[in-house]
């Protein structure tokens, strides 16, 4: 990989965490305190410091930021909760449900991401990278994800758009494999 297309590659990963970063803090507080909202601040968190090692890893390399690609993944990121959900406002169980699926579609391109350096010239400061657990922890991340995502599309995809909202809230609430 050339160097150019190094730094292009990282930045474009750079923008795509920074949104993650701010989709999975989302999706933390639409299932706040339940077991799914305190699994997913776990994976949030864990999100978080990927990014951070993913920024020290550039700062190494003498790759800077793309602030424009960051501002327009925020920007997205942030128009996607426009999204038309059935109501017209407010949370549903189908838009926790969405958040969840771009969740694991973004923990795939980081997974991709590890892989992807594997392919790159070794140097010092991709040897400082830990590949290996990186990647699992993306695998981690994506499956914990993928369960709650699940567990949560059993209840949302069995409700009609007129169920009451006592059914939402258990919709909220519903166990992804306690």
């Amino acid at each position: 990989m050339s160097r150019t297309y190094l730094s292009i590659y990282l930045q474009d990963h750079l923008a795509g965490a920074t949104a993650g970063v701010n989709l999975a803090r989302r999706a933390s507080r639409h299932n706040e305190g339940t077991p799914t909202g305190r699994r997913l601040e776990q994976i949030a968190n864990e999100i978080e410091a990927d990014r951070d090692t993913l920024v020290g890893f550039m700062s190494e390399l003498g790759v800077p930021s793309s602030w424009s690609k960051i501002a327009t993944a925020w920007m997205a990121e942030r128009l996607s909760r426009l999204k038309p959900n059935g109501r017209g406002h407010g949370d549903t169980v189908l838009l926790r449900m969405h958040e969840l699926e771009a969740l694991s579609l973004g923990i795939a391109g980081k997974q991709s991401l590890w892989e992807g350096l594997r392919m790159a010239p070794q140097s010092a400061a991709i040897a400082n990278l830990d590949l290996d657990a990186l990647h699992e922890r993306a695998r981690s991340q994506r499956e914990r994800v993928e369960m709650e995502r699940i567990a949560l599309a059993r209840v949302a995809l069995s409700l009609s758009r007129d169920t009451p909202h006592h059914r939402l809230d258990e919709a909220r609430s519903a166990p992804a494999g306690d």
